[in-house]
């Protein structure tokens, strides 16, 4: 006779359970930058808490990023007031609004911003470093230890036209790309300051609920046992997304299966989402994902242009990498160049991570079009009115900043940025559970599962759309909505 498998879609019956591994108030399910803050504000509420973590150590994904956050409001971070930007709540969400689109989720982005400025003072407080200082350079990330940056596309179109732009981005006091290790140092180190039990090497497999609904516990794996967990105020799901479940990619969001690299650790298989799922939870926005072409550094690749199939533009290319990136995706032939001046490729070969080859060269643009094969004349129809154009410093059909726009002049090089064809193509998923800025989490009715709640990018949350990303926006808000939950949790009567 077979048993059953445990499996994360699929409920165990509250009243079927009959013995209990385990008893604790909260219990946080996955280790990294959301789960450790979850963790933290519900110790501080006064709730027995314990971390059941898949892996052998603290980190998840949050340990793998550059760790950047992005943060700001009204008067600003110390840091933005300390380098002479006035932010304010209003441009901050106007700007997420816009970045969000028709997915935007309203109470989030206000709850975000208006809590952004405490967010910054409440990491302080547990001893993250920022340096009151800013990096002026356009770049992906910044590898000296100054802090400020801007990482998005405030002051591309047309977000510039909606939100008075400032940078958001804060990077921790630390050189090279450790802001990630350190962060969750920091973060692992105030955990281990508070009566947080934690296990190791421990896989939770399933939730466990009442006859009416409620979460009532959990069902883990642990020194190849399986064990229950009773929880008297809440389950915490802080596993991750699904960038590395290919067949959950297959199914949700087969276009990202298109690009070069999850991002993300092992555990990001969305086992938190399926078992959010597995007990009425609604997943949304499983669609969408970050796309990255990371086509700067070098900054003066800026002034290029990228071309499709037909040989035409489709983006602003002073705008953010990952917008870039959501935009390529669309594009319809297959086919997608960088086009730019020899003088601009520069020192590419040394600094770029983008890793794409070089498709074509030519002393006119004809001689390019012919050896990139395009559509005749079509190459050379679009940067003749686009050099006519930026001689001027207008760029009437996508409005790049005028600081970006000089006419492209022979030498020229066509770099092949067409996914799949080597270029560096990193992802990860933006889809999860639907929940309240509490991070309670929502059946398909907009109900709450009493007892459930979900943070980082385990929950669908501010970031929305890769077309509106920006760097710092899922550490900022993995941290912020851990905490939120963290809070809601310990908060809970049964």
């Amino acid at each position: 006779m077979n048993e059953c498998k445990t499996t994360p879609t699929k409920s165990i019956r509250f009243s079927e359970t009959k013995k209990w591994h385990y008893k604790t108030d909260v219990s946080v399910i996955g280790y990294g930058g959301a789960g450790a803050c979850a963790a933290i504000e519900a110790a501080d509420a006064g709730a027995l808490v314990t971390i059941f973590e898949l892996s052998s150590g603290a980190g998840g994904s949050t340990a793998l990023s550059s760790a950047e956050i992005y943060m700001g409001g009204d008067g600003g971070t110390r840091v933005q007031a300390a380098t002479g930007h006035n932010d304010t709540n209003q441009a901050m969400i106007d700007y997420l609004s816009a970045c969000a689109g028709p997915q935007a989720d309203a109470d989030k982005i206000k709850a975000y911003v208006e809590g952004s400025r405490d967010h910054f003072n409440w990491l302080v407080e547990q001893g993250v470093p920022f340096k009151d200082s800013e990096y002026k350079e356009r770049a992906i990330m910044a590898l000296t230890d100054d802090c400020l940056l801007y990482t998005g596309s405030e002051k591309a179109w047309p977000f510039k036209e909606i939100a008075t732009p400032c940078p958001r981005g804060h990077n921790l006091e630390v050189e090279g790309d450790n802001g990630g290790p350190l962060f969750m140092k920091i973060l692992g180190a105030a955990v281990e300051r508070r009566e947080i039990q934690v296990h190791f090497n421990c896989r939770a497999l399933a939730l466990i609920q009442d006859d009416t609904g409620v979460i009532r516990g959990i069902r883990i794996r642990e020194d190849m046992q399986e064990k229950n967990v009773l929880v008297d105020r809440g389950v915490i799901l802080c596993t991750g997304g699904f960038a590395m479940n290919r067949a959950m990619l297959k199914k949700y969001a087969p276009n990202l299966l298109r690009c070069s690299e999850p991002i993300g650790n092992p555990g990001d298989m969305g086992t938190g989402i399926l078992m959010g799922m597995g007990v009425g939870g609604a997943a949304i926005n499983m669609h969408e994902g970050f796309v990255s072409v990371p086509y700067y550094p070098p900054a003066s690749f800026t002034y290029g242009l990228f071309i499709n199939a037909q040989g035409q533009r489709f983006i602003n290319e002073d705008c953010y990498h990952g917008r870039v990136g959501a935009y390529i995706l669309q594009q319809t032939g297959n086919r997608v160049y960088l086009v730019l001046s020899a003088e601009d490729y520069g020192d590419y070969e040394q600094v770029s991570y983008l890793g794409a080859s070089v498709a074509g060269t030519g002393e006119t643009i004809a001689e390019l079009e012919q050896e990139l094969d395009l559509p005749k004349d079509q190459l050379v129809q679009t940067l003749q009115t686009y050099n006519n154009h930026a001689k001027n410093g207008e760029d009437p059909v996508f409005h790049k900043c005028s600081e970006w726009l000089k006419p492209l002049n022979a030498p020229y090089v066509a770099l092949d940025v067409t996914p799949g064809r080597g270029a560096f193509y990193p992802y990860f998923t933006l889809g999860g559970l639907d929940t309240r800025p509490s991070g309670e989490v929502l059946n398909p009715e907009g109900s709450i599962i009493t007892g459930l709640y979900a943070a980082g990018r385990t929950a669908c949350g501010v970031p929305r759309r890769g077309a509106g990303y920006n760097s710092g926006i899922s550490v900022g808000d993995a941290t912020f909505s851990g905490r939120m939950a963290g809070k809601a949790a310990a908060a809970r009567v049964k």
